[in-house]
């Protein structure tokens, strides 16, 4: 989970000659906005592998550092609202069947294939419900820079990641104690408290930030996904660390169901927007819009509601989803637009 990437005003269109063409001059600026996008993306897994590994290696190093879980995942959010752009909304109002789907989408195809993994695995109860709750988080944002990489549609992908997390503070909580309430009690309520803490506050904050002081927020804005993949990757050390003692027994069926769960969420989200009748770039922004989520949110709640084992699944996603999601995007990339 690359927590704060591009907004639509920094990324080059989707498809966009960034480098050099038939009869066409090379564009620096384009070129070097893509290899960033690449780097960040080829970088932030292998950062994520060395955290896990030094969380299950030294978990006496981390495990005191789990009480600042949610202060880390509200620097990555605050980080998210810097790079939203009035752009960005007014893509919502002009495309809004495109957005209500890809909302609809993520929020009925990841927690649904979350519910139905959990079941058909036989997931231990902390188990089950971390891997629901991963499901009812929002879009990563990540997913905008897998849009870019894929030639999808970037600004509906970045329209769909800011309004999931918008609403995430009702959605998230509701879903989680319809489908996880069988497993263990839901707090559903703090759960609310805890999403407009940790995620609905620090976006409006950045937004604010990037509003009132964009001259500052201009020259950060290039650090920022560095600064994300850094929190993140210590949050996916400190959940590890809480669950070392159980990974070894448990790690082996949490990949598989956090590579399922992965897997359906990509393909579902391409095949709603080929059902919804959108472009193929729309569709491959659905794809990952629904595919990839905000699991240091997940890791976050299971934290502070469930408990480490919870978390797990979580660790797993940040990991898996944005290597999966390179792979996609690239296999993507090489294919031609079906309607171009």
């Amino acid at each position: 989970m690359l927590e704060a990437t591009k907004s639509p005003s920094s990324l080059p269109a989707p498809g966009a000659d960034a480098g050099t063409g038939a009869g066409v001059p090379a564009n620096p600026a384009l070129a070097a906005e893509a290899r960033i996008a690449r780097v960040a993306v080829t970088v932030f897994p292998i950062l994520v592998v060395v955290a896990g590994v030094a969380g299950f290696l030294l978990p006496g190093a981390f495990k005191p550092l789990a009480p600042g879980v949610p202060y880390l995942l509200g620097v990555i959010m605050f980080c998210m609202g810097l790079t939203l752009t009035p752009p960005d909304f007014a893509s919502v109002a002009k495309r809004p069947w495109a957005v209500v789907l890809g909302i609809v989408a993520h929020y009925v195809i990841m927690p649904g294939a979350g519910w139905l993994i959990a079941v058909g695995l036989h997931l231990e109860p902390e188990l089950a419900v971390g891997l629901i709750l991963v499901g009812c988080a929002p879009s990563g944002t990540a997913s905008n820079v897998m849009a870019f990489l894929a030639k999808g549609d970037v600004a509906l992908s970045v329209a769909v990641a800011s309004a999931s997390t918008l609403i995430a503070p009702v959605v998230t909580p509701l879903l989680v104690l319809f489908l996880a309430g069988s497993f263990l009690d839901i707090d559903a309520g703090g759960m609310v408290l805890d999403i407009v803490k940790t995620v609905l506050l620090p976006v409006i904050a950045g937004l604010l930030a990037r509003l009132f002081l964009r001259r500052l927020v201009a020259r950060v804005l290039p650090a920022l996904p560095w600064a994300s993949a850094a929190v993140i990757s210590l949050i996916v050390a400190i959940v590890v660390a809480g669950s070392a003692s159980k990974i070894v027994a448990a790690g082996g069926i949490v990949f598989l169901a956090v590579v399922l769960h992965n897997g359906f969420g990509l393909g579902l989200g391409y095949l709603a927007g080929k059902l919804g009748r959108l472009d193929d770039k729309a569709r491959r922004a659905l794809a990952f819009e629904v595919g990839m989520q905000n699991s240091g949110l997940a890791a976050t709640l299971a934290t502070a509601h469930f408990s480490p084992l919870a978390a797990l699944p979580s660790a797993v996603f940040s990991l898996w989803h944005n290597v999966s999601g390179a792979i996609v995007a690239a296999w993507l990339a090489r294919r031609p637009l079906r309607d171009a």
